[in-house]
C-alpha cells in the first residue's frame, strides 16, 4: 500500500465552509465533471481532513496549524500513485486543474508527500488495534 499526504490553505476569499462545500461538491468531483477518466486511478481510499484548530491545552492558546485540509490518498503501489500525477500534470488536463485550484487553494504551492505509518498497539491488553473498511451501495 502506498499513501500520500497533500496539505491545502484555503483560499483566504473563502469561509471554511465555502471551502469545504465547493472541495466536496467541485474539486473533488473535477475529472467526473470534465468528462474524463479518474483522475486517481487505482487509488483504494480518498479522503479530505478539515481542520479546525482547538485550544492547546496546555498553553490554553489557539494555534494556526497553517493548513486548513490534509489530503491524503492510498494506492495499490507507488506505480498506480506515479501514474496519477502523470495523469493530473498532462498537458490535456492541468489548465483545468490549476483553474479550479486558483478558485480553491491560496496558491498551487501545496506540499505533497508519501507517508510511512507505524500503528501503536491501543488495544485494552496491549494489542494491536485495526480498522476495517467496507464499502457499500
Amino acid at each position: 500500500m502506498f499513501k500520500q499526504i497533500c496539505f491545502f490553505k484555503k483560499n483566504p476569499a473563502m469561509s471554511l465552509d465555502a471551502f469545504m462545500d465547493y472541495y466536496e461538491n467541485q474539486h473533488s468531483q473535477l475529472s467526473k465533471r470534465m468528462g474524463k477518466s479518474p483522475s486517481i486511478p487505482n487509488a483504494t481510499r480518498y479522503v479530505r481532513r478539515y481542520l479546525k484548530p482547538e485550544k492547546n491545552p496546555v498553553t490554553g492558546e489557539i494555534h494556526d496549524p497553517g493548513y486548513d485540509c490534509i489530503m491524503e490518498i492510498w494506492w495499490k503501489s507507488r506505480e498506480d500513485f506515479e501514474n496519477s500525477q502523470k495523469i493530473i500534470g498532462s498537458q490535456e488536463r492541468l489548465p483545468a486543474v490549476m483553474a479550479d485550484e486558483a478558485i480553491l487553494f491560496a496558491s498551487h504551492a501545496n506540499p505533497v508527500c508519501s507517508v510511512v505509518e507505524y500503528d501503536s498497539p491501543m488495544g485494552p491488553n496491549g494489542e494491536a488495534t485495526h480498522v476495517e473498511l467496507k464499502y457499500e451501495d
